[in-house]
């Protein structure tokens, strides 16, 4: 293990040669661990009353969505190079309207040696990019924004959450 080049920060994915590795996580504990992320699709009013009354050109938008993120998550370490394989416990999706968008939830939970932060990200990611996909025919300018991880819980830096004040670019 390395520390960043401002000498603060272990990286944990780089080799003393600079090149990146999958880190072992043989030696750590077996916890119950879980995430949720979160993702938005900002949309016109009219588009998000389309999405959850089933009249969207492509068809019924919400099962759809909900079933793609579930399946990336079971797939996040074939898509992201050094995530480790996770046996995932559940997986869970739900989408709610708002007036001019569709607010993304995806949870996550295992019992493994490594979290699950990158599973709900991944879930959470998919099912807004299905959702974009589905209404892109009645609104080319929708946006996908604030993905990012709301909450975990479980491994040795415990639960946290993210502060409800913080600004909506994640900072």
């Amino acid at each position: 293990m390395t520390t960043s080049s401002d000498g603060r920060l272990p990286l944990t994915h780089v080799r003393e040669d600079g090149s990146s590795h999958m880190v072992d996580v043989g030696e750590k504990p077996v916890t119950a661990r879980r995430a949720r992320a979160e993702a938005t699709v900002i949309t016109r009013p009219d588009v998000v009353a389309s999405v959850f009354d089933g009249s969207l050109p492509k068809g019924e938008a919400i099962g759809t969505a909900r079933i793609a993120g579930i399946m990336a998550a079971k797939q996040t370490s074939s898509l992201i190079p050094l995530c480790h394989p996770l046996a995932l416990t559940n997986v869970d999706v739900e989408l709610v309207a708002a007036a001019d968008r569709v607010l993304i939830s995806a949870s996550t939970a295992t019992t493994a040696q490594t979290g699950v932060e990158m599973e709900a990200l991944t879930a959470a990611s998919v099912a807004a990019l299905t959702l974009y996909d589905m209404i892109k025919a009645v609104d080319r300018e929708a946006v996908i924004t604030g993905i990012r991880v709301v909450e975990k819980s479980g491994g040795r830096s415990g639960d946290w959450s993210r502060n409800a004040t913080t600004q909506d670019d994640g900072r």
